[in-house]
């Protein structure tokens, strides 16, 4: 029984410096919010072209390329036109034959996105990502790799079908 409770003993343990390691690795980890658009910048020109612009009341804006389809990313809820809590992925296409229903399909089977038809009668895709406490560099890329996704399928799968 001795030799039974050493080896829970050395495996309680082992689990318990896991545990207190755990926090350490995920501090370790660079971590992506809205104070630093150059850094997501950077992340983004891992997927196609991207320049980072100023929008029309300041705040950090980036436009890209991701497979020929242009998109925009801009910083919301910022302070000073800095340190911004959320970021909104965009892209819009003119010319098209796509209907309410074609978006309204859409939307009913995806979770990542949102469509609509805007004000001009032509279809936009949107994203949005909350940064206010920071994600992991992992996470963001993940992000940025479901935008390109979502992005991609809505241009081959509404666009281009109807």
């Amino acid at each position: 029984m001795t030799g039974m409770t050493s080896i829970r003993g050395v495996v309680v343990a082992a689990a318990l410096g896991m545990m207190m390691l755990a926090p350490q690795a995920v501090a370790a980890q660079q971590m992506i919010d809205g104070s630093d658009p150059d850094q997501i910048l950077n992340l983004a020109r891992g997927y196609g072209s991207a320049n980072l612009e100023k929008s029309d009341n300041g705040d950090p804006l980036i436009r890209g390329r991701i497979d020929g389809v242009g998109y925009a990313i801009f910083f919301n809820d910022c302070t000073n036109n800095r340190n911004c809590d959320t970021l909104g992925f965009y892209a819009g296409w003119t010319d098209t034959n796509v209907t309410e229903a074609h978006v309204a399909e859409w939307n009913r089977t995806k979770r990542f996105s949102r469509a609509y038809i805007d004000d001009e009668g032509d279809p936009v895709i949107e994203f949005d990502v909350n940064l206010k406490s920071g994600v992991s560099r992992r996470n963001f890329d993940d992000t940025l790799d479901w935008w390109k996704t979502v992005m991609l399928d809505f241009r081959d799968q509404v666009i281009e079908a109807n």
